[in-house]
């Protein structure tokens, strides 16, 4: 058994590959820090695979599977991501492509290819990572909600069309509200609600995804927002997170 994970140096993709490692699966971890990822392989109790990549060329992308495609890869975990905070007049245009690329290309890229791979085959996991923020417009922080409601959507479609082709292959898609990770740092923000631990997080996950639940959301607030999303317009909600998303700053 083996799992591949994008996105394995830090937070959810990293805490993943602990979760699975202990499970029995060996591993390929892939990122752009080589370092950090040398230091992961050395806490885990299973075979592991290191491949530095850019996922944010294109090129990398098809280098990663054109590396691993012999392995009989059971899981895939598209966790490679990040954010770009701000308002969109001030915001680094080449830092959103590289978001869009990473967030929403590479996924894409990699989901379509294993998926094709796990079909034919008649097995396999596939688990992308979105975000609460999938579930409506953001403000302030919009190339990253639009990216998250893109591997949201898509997951739910290649869902639907594997459970109409009676398919055993398994795609989903997490969807946590703010996790102690790196992300903050990157994206230049601060979280005014209390953090998830990117280690429970991580364990849910993968107890969900065995359990074949097509969009997890871990923690109990976090399952009533999209509920609460279905009684307020789209442009209350565009306001609201408006609002939330200035106190990140």
């Amino acid at each position: 058994m083996k799992a591949l994970i994008t996105g394995a140096s830090s937070g959810i993709g990293r805490e993943m590959a602990k979760v699975l490692s202990a499970q029995g699966y060996d591993l390929v971890i892939t990122a752009r820090r080589e370092n950090r990822l040398g230091e992961l392989k050395g806490q885990l109790k299973t075979n592991t695979e290191v491949i530095a990549a850019d996922l944010s060329e294109e090129s990398e992308c098809l280098r990663l599977y054109n590396n691993v495609k012999g392995q009989n890869i059971d899981i895939l975990i598209n966790a490679a991501g990040f954010g770009v905070f701000g308002a969109f007049d001030e915001t680094d245009l080449t830092r959103e492509l590289d978001l869009i690329n990473v967030d929403i290309k590479a996924l894409h890229i990699l989901t379509k290819l294993f998926y094709k791979d796990f079909k034919e085959r008649g097995s396999g996991y596939i688990l992308n990572v979105a975000s609460a923020a999938a579930f409506q417009p953001g403000p302030l922080f919009s190339s990253y909600y639009a990216a998250k409601a893109y591997v949201l959507h898509l997951t739910e479609a290649l869902a639907e069309e594997l459970r109409r082709s009676k398919s055993p292959v398994y795609i989903g898609a997490l969807c946590p509200g703010p996790v102690a990770t790196e992300f903050d740092s990157v994206a230049d923000v601060r979280f005014s609600l209390k953090n998830m631990s990117a280690e429970y997080v991580a364990g849910y996950a993968v107890k969900q995804m065995f359990k074949r639940k097509t969009i997890i959301i871990p923690g109990t607030a976090m399952k009533l927002a999209p509920f609460a999303e279905r009684f307020i317009s789209r442009k209350f909600a565009a306001k609201a997170a408006y609002s939330f998303q200035r106190r990140k700053a």
